[in-house]
């Protein structure tokens, strides 16, 4: 099954959700003041947030103005095209170095460990050798799930005894990779609450040892958040920013909801490209994201 597909099955409770209702006021009303009004109360209560549905509701405005639109089918094609854009990124994940280091935060619960075996998994796919690094020392069930993913990808794991120091295995894991010539190093970290200071300071140490260890190499750090948690994820996003370089957002169980429309908010708010998204629990229901099939995708059962 390709991304498309695989998209479209993801996100059945998002078209059935906000994008059927979408879908009804394009075909029940005309393309006037009325209609955007409806349109922005649809993204609001679909998790896009006031924002950034008054950001979209307006660029509508504007290319219905400009471009003289009266059909409603015109206008969705125009609404559809803003989401395209407005998800679009000019930004690539750079893991061209050997080797490159990935570290993965975010809070408790959002699939982190999870999504850290599945990327393991993508990029042995791609002929590239991973080593993983089990820097979540605080969960001994943490460290055993990862060398399962491990064991499972074939990848080899880097591990302390548990309470170490999380920055110490995330210092050995960088040594070890540039020792050995692996192309990628994957950093898991513990589940930390975003308002809880000590443990976002210790975060900032990682990111330390992650900018002196990996120096002349490329780094990309991710933040995991939950599809479901809605507008509470720009929250955590904008404090994990503030801890660490992040340069992009893994976005899980977005299968599980229909307000699917967090991922525009995150991206217009933030200013964060979304890098994966993951739509299943298969080794390959994590996806890289492609924003014009994603939004195709959205549209595909409405029309």
């Amino acid at each position: 099954m390709g991304f498309f597909q695989k998209i479209k099955k993801g996100l059945t409770k998002t078209r059935r959700g906000m994008m059927q209702q979408v879908d009804d006021a394009f075909a029940t009303k005309p393309v006037d003041e009325e209609l955007f009004e409806e349109l922005e109360e649809i993204l609001i209560l679909s998790d896009v947030g006031m924002e950034t549905s008054i950001e979209i509701c307006n660029r509508l405005r504007a290319r219905v103005k400009s471009e003289k639109i009266k059909e409603a089918s015109a206008a969705k094609d125009a609404f559809r095209q803003i989401l395209i854009e407005l998800l679009s990124c000019d930004q690539p994940m750079r893991l061209e170095t050997k080797p490159s280091v990935i570290l993965v935060v975010g809070v408790n619960g959002v699939g982190k460990t999870t999504t850290i075996g599945k990327l393991a998994w993508n990029f042995k796919q791609e002929g590239k050798t991973v080593l993983l690094a089990a820097a979540d020392t605080f969960r001994a069930a943490a460290v055993d799930q990862l060398a399962i993913w491990a064991e499972r990808c074939d990848c080899r794991m880097i591990q302390h005894e548990e309470g170490a120091d999380p920055a110490a295995v995330v210092y050995d894991g960088i040594v070890s990779a540039k020792k050995r010539e692996y192309d990628l190093v994957i950093c898991d970290t513990a589940g930390r609450l975003h308002n809880k200071k000590n443990l976002m300071q210790e975060l900032e140490k990682i990111m330390r040892v992650v900018r002196r260890e990996g120096d002349g190499c490329d780094i990309e750090v991710l933040l995991t958040l939950d599809a479901s948690t809605g507008q509470n994820g720009i929250r955590q996003a904008e404090e994990f920013q503030q801890a660490t370089d992040l340069t992009g957002v893994v976005l899980t169980k977005l299968d599980g909801t229909a307000k699917g429309g967090v991922i525009a908010a995150i991206r217009h708010k933030l200013g964060l490209p979304i890098r994966y998204v993951g739509v299943g629990e298969q080794l390959d229901d994590l996806q890289p994201f492609l924003p014009e099939e994603f939004v195709n995708a959205l549209f595909e059962e409405t029309e």
